[in-house]
């Protein structure tokens, strides 16, 4: 039986999924890609679980599709038809994801980047949109990233395949922050402590709220919206949330430290 490509580790509320293929660089490849998605599963549908970290071993967070297996494959034997699954996943999970970057991301790896709420990378990572300079296009990434680029970086660095570093990513929006690698560990800790202090279902909700359409104006969504409100104003969590506030304690969604 291979060995385990993608670990899995359950604390305080908080499940860490581990991408651990270094040896080609934590490439999409088929058991990566199997053992991955049935992580983003088992931490989606576990109730203990609050968040959600992406981390990997080795120097390279993902360096995209595998293409030792693309290579010589027809079009409906691509990995990357499998992909989308993962992408949505990450970006449509009840529980907040964390992507933690201890190094580079390339293509593929990117998108997940791109797909997860939160993300934290070392000052030393690079990214880069490869795909045109070996003839294909950052197609089905580009449903995750362009959400979160400035248009005018998005341009130039797919059409480019230009490397740009990790400042630059938080700057343009790809990231949400840069730091020295000896920082790593706690800005992630710092994210992760933040997210759990949010009720189950209001960020869950709250992440369907980021990825649903805006009206034209904000009069066309007020009756939705204070429909929505209330609803959550008076749900047990809500309710529990205000108690908690009122009386000067943790919410009883916290998890024990």
């Amino acid at each position: 039986m291979a060995d385990e490509l993608v670990h899995y580790a359950v604390a305080g509320g908080t499940a860490t999924i581990t991408l651990d293929s270094p040896h080609n660089r934590n490439a999409l490849s088929a058991q990566l890609r199997s053992e991955l998605s049935a992580g983003l599963s088992r931490a989606a549908e576990d109730d203990e679980v609050r968040v959600i970290v992406l981390d990997h071993t080795g120097p390279v967070f993902c360096a995209g599709m595998d293409l030792k297996e693309a290579r010589g494959a027809g079009a409906g034997d691509q990995g990357v038809n499998e992909f989308p699954r993962i992408l949505e996943q990450l970006w449509t999970s009840p529980k907040p994801v964390v992507a933690k970057l201890a190094g580079p991301a390339r293509a593929g790896g990117i998108g997940m980047v791109a797909a997860c709420d939160i993300a934290v990378a070392v000052t030393s990572a690079t990214f880069a949109f490869t795909e045109v300079r070996i003839g294909v296009i950052p197609a089905v990434i580009s449903l995750t990233v362009l959400p979160r680029l400035n248009p005018r970086a998005a341009h130039e660095l797919f059409l480019t395949g230009d490397t740009f570093d990790a400042r630059r990513a938080a700057e343009i929006g790809l990231i949400n922050s840069a730091v020295e690698p000896d920082a790593l560990d706690e800005e992630v800790r710092r994210y992760v402590g933040a997210l759990a202090l949010g009720g189950p279902k209001a960020l869950a909700a709250t992440k369907t709220l980021l990825s649903s359409p805006r009206p034209a104006t904000p009069a066309d969504g007020f009756a939705e919206m204070t429909a929505l409100s209330t609803r959550f104003f008076a749900s047990p969590e809500g309710q529990e949330g205000i108690t908690a506030f009122a009386q000067k304690r943790k919410p009883n969604w916290v998890p024990e430290a």
